[in-house]
């Protein structure tokens, strides 16, 4: 990038409300918050409502949210309002229509009444005879309703299409990739039959209207960009700076779905008990790795700091969740014990698990998140880590593999433990930990391993756990005495 002053720009993320928000709508949402916060500019919302036939009502308001919870906040939007409302496509139809007019009065474009029983027949013959060009046949061109309707395969409600000229630019700049060749499009709706705009016209307009200078967006889009190049020269309006993300991949190479994947679905990090500033540093790193030498674990601020389009892989990132699962590590562990077991609640409270936790709960919980957070990959693991603490006594169930970890003194151990902690006063961890080591260990002559074995599979059920004598502590005196002589009964 050179040394000149950044102009404020101003860039959008237009997502479709046709189900649960696609990772990639965070994805793009960061890039074009960043290029806007590095220039001093405006981030906006819009919703790109227009295809009623996939529209989701919920979906808005799950866009909403899982943006906010990633804390990729936007400047203009429905929920926000801002200079050029509406930010909703559906409510700005009128909107559309008199460019529509525009470019069939200039030529630019023309009614189409083909059926799409008859556009149906036309691409499998296409399809059939191998043919090099396909698309639409312009059979409508230049012709009048009257006209029309004496041919096969016509139908009352008509289409706009764009009339793309034999010579139709199919070049462009993009900031990402540089000079960049688009295959000769065909001649694209613009306007539906129901009397909606399709995405080509739309995005046009509403980028115009609201002074989008940078449109980014997802590889795909690079074909339909020679037609919006067009629009933009046909309607006489500057053409902003186009840069075209590189799609997100499986492990396999293939472009991320929520159809086979489930990590395409946004809302699923959220679920999985993923932290909102690990994803949004592992998005980072997908955009583009770190060069040798920087770190891999940055913030947004610094991913600002940093940002350069010319930084961008062109590849094809892999989403690659063993990276992601280690960044979440990372950011669990860099948490206060506070702060996490308040990230911990909120996860429990949006899955469900939790709805309304008791005080006990919250009370085992907050004592606890010192215990496992060293231990933690993801805030959805907490529940099995301390389900011990928080169960009854009598719902203790000894696990097989713990069971046969039991040594052959596991009887006096127990006895040992059971005479030595029956009167402890004060019940702290390094009063537990002292009394049962002078017990067992000193006394005894038996080694820590075997000591205290029994005691963590009494208590817990299970092989491993957290620290044990900070678990004690936490249990209280009574229930440890209770699960150590039940236990203690069934050997």
């Amino acid at each position: 990038m050179s040394d000149d002053p950044l102009l404020p720009a101003r860039l959008r993320v237009a997502p479709s409300p046709t189900g649960d928000p696609h990772v990639g709508t965070a994805y793009m949402s960061l890039f074009n918050l960043a290029w806007a916060r590095k220039t001093g500019g405006a981030f906006v919302l819009r919703i790109e409502d227009t295809d009623r036939s996939r529209y989701v009502p919920e979906s808005e308001q799950q866009i909403f949210s899982t943006l906010r919870w990633l804390d990729l906040g936007w400047d203009e939007g429905p929920d926000v309002g801002g200079p050029f409302a509406p930010y909703r496509q559906s409510e700005r139809l009128d909107t559309y229509r008199p460019f529509v007019d525009q470019l069939i009065d200039q030529g630019h474009a023309y009614y189409c009444w083909c059926s799409p029983e008859r556009l149906a027949e036309l691409r499998a013959e296409q399809q059939a005879s191998k043919q090099p060009v396909t698309g639409y046949d312009r059979l409508c061109w230049g012709m009048t309703r009257d006209e029309r309707a004496q041919l096969p395969g016509f139908t009352e409600n008509p289409v706009v299409r764009m009339l793309i000229p034999e010579d139709a630019p199919v070049a462009f700049e993009d900031l990402v990739r540089g000079p960049v060749s688009a295959p000769h499009p065909d001649d694209q709706v613009i306007l539906k039959a129901d009397g909606f705009p399709t995405y080509h016209l739309a995005v046009v307009v509403d980028d115009h209207l609201m002074g989008i200078t940078h449109v980014v967006r997802g590889e795909e889009w690079i074909s339909s960009t020679p037609k919006h190049i067009l629009l933009y020269r046909w309607l006489g309006w500057d053409i902003p700076a186009f840069a075209h993300m590189p799609l997100l991949r499986n492990t396999d190479k293939s472009k991320i779905s929520k159809r086979k994947n489930p990590a395409a679905r946004l809302v699923w990090f959220r679920e999985q008990g993923y932290l909102p500033q690990a994803l949004v540093n592992f998005l980072q790193l997908l955009g583009y790795p770190p060069a040798e030498g920087e770190q891999e674990v940055a913030d947004f601020a610094q991913f600002v700091a940093g940002f350069d389009w010319t930084k961008v892989n062109t590849v094809g990132p892999v989403f690659d969740l063993d990276k992601l699962n280690w960044l979440n590590g990372h950011y669990i562990r860099s948490l206060s014990t506070e702060r996490l077991a308040d990230a911990i609640l909120e996860h429990l409270a949006f899955t469900g698990t939790w709805p309304q936790p008791s005080a006990e709960q919250v009370r085992v919980l907050r004592a606890a998140t010192p215990l496992i957070q060293e231990r933690l990959t993801l805030l959805s693991e907490v529940p099995a880590k301390i389900a011990f603490l928080l169960a009854s006594d009598d719902e203790i169930v000894i696990a097989d593999d713990a069971r046969a970890t039991l040594p052959p003194n596991a009887t006096e151990v127990l006895d040992a433990a059971l005479q030595a902690l029956e009167t402890l006063e004060p019940w702290g961890h390094d009063e537990i930990q002292a009394t049962l080591r002078r017990a067992l260990v000193e006394d005894r002559g038996i080694k820590p391993r075997l000591a205290f074995g029994p005691v963590r599979v009494a208590v817990t059920g299970s092989r491993v756990s957290p620290p044990l004598f900070e678990s004690l502590e936490i249990l209280g005196q009574a229930s440890t005495l209770e699960r150590l002589a039940r236990l203690r009964r069934r050997l």
